[in-house]
């Protein structure tokens, strides 16, 4: 279990770990049932017949499909890029000393976390046009999951921070530097370096949410999925396609996001041991001159 983890949660006991196991070992058996439950049904009602799946080894099917998924890659990595921006600016703000900015940036915070995205993609859809907000396509989507997002990675930000030794912020006041300056070069780039699997995760979800794009008509992967089997009326072949797709790219997120935790690991443990092998300090009066 890493640093982060033993934060929010107790290690679990022998007794919490066998039935974790059993727990694991059933949720195994029943997915399994689930997933051959459903095989069957498909074959039984001729889903799974050669002739249904054909169109999907035609060039003009999947060049259509990754189209819709390079459409959802631009949104999602701008949702990211401006997420993360402004979540980390509200995790400063919420960690000011000024009481103002904390109070509006906790606000901030706490309404859009509990407002569900898509509302907030229609207030951007219907209500901003009347007042002459009127964005296009791609920022329909975008601003409202920048907006709902922001808020998730303010809290990740800011719980990173306030993670770390408080010796770090003290040692970097202790040599003359401003607090702002401790923030910039001592505090954030280790917080970053400790919530990279987190912020990864948090991709994942954003990633998904980016699949709301069909309610402005965006052509990201799912609402080509639809168009595409309203054309072809192949509806579940298509959509277990564009599963498998959502699939391969979140997994790769994941899989990405438990190697990031892993090196991070191993660069806590060796730093834990480079500091156990450091000499004691020198006493007073023993200093060498």
């Amino acid at each position: 279990m890493n640093k982060t983890q033993q934060i929010l949660f107790d290690e679990p006991g022998p007794r919490a770990q066998r039935r974790i196991r059993i727990a694991t070992v059933l949720g195994a058996v029943g997915l399994a049932g689930a997933l051959a439950a459903a095989v069957y049904q498909f074959a039984s009602h001729g889903e799974l017949a050669a002739d249904r799946w054909e169109p999907f080894t035609t060039w003009p099917i999947w060049r259509y499909l990754l189209n819709g998924l390079w459409a959802t890659l631009r949104a999602a990595a701008a949702t990211a890029v401006l997420s993360a921006a402004l979540g980390l600016i509200l995790a400063l703000g919420r960690l000011s000393t000024h009481r103002p900015l904390r109070w509006l940036a906790g606000a901030y915070v706490e309404i859009f976390r509990t407002v569900p995205t898509l509302l907030l993609i229609y207030v951007t859809l219907f209500a901003l046009p009347q007042y002459g907000l009127n964005f296009p396509l791609f920022w329909k989507l975008v601003v409202p999951l920048v907006v709902s997002n922001s808020a998730a990675f303010a809290e990740i930000f800011r719980s990173g921070i306030l993670a770390l030794d408080r010796g770090q912020t003290e040692a970097g006041l202790a040599v003359g530097l401003r607090r702002g300056q401790v923030m910039a070069l001592v505090v954030l780039p280790q917080a970053l370096l400790q919530l990279a699997p987190s912020l990864v995760s948090q991709l994942v979800g954003l990633l998904k949410d980016t699949s709301l794009g069909f309610v402005v008509s965006y052509t990201e992967l799912l609402y080509s999925g639809q168009v595409l089997a309203s054309y072809t009326h192949l509806l579940i072949q298509t959509f277990l396609v564009v599963a498998l797709i959502y699939l391969v790219v979140n997994a790769s997120l994941s899989k990405f996001a438990r190697v990031l935790q892993a090196r991070n690991g191993r660069f806590g443990g060796r730093r834990g041991r480079r500091t156990a092998e450091l000499p004691p300090p020198l006493l007073e009066g023993n200093t060498p001159r």
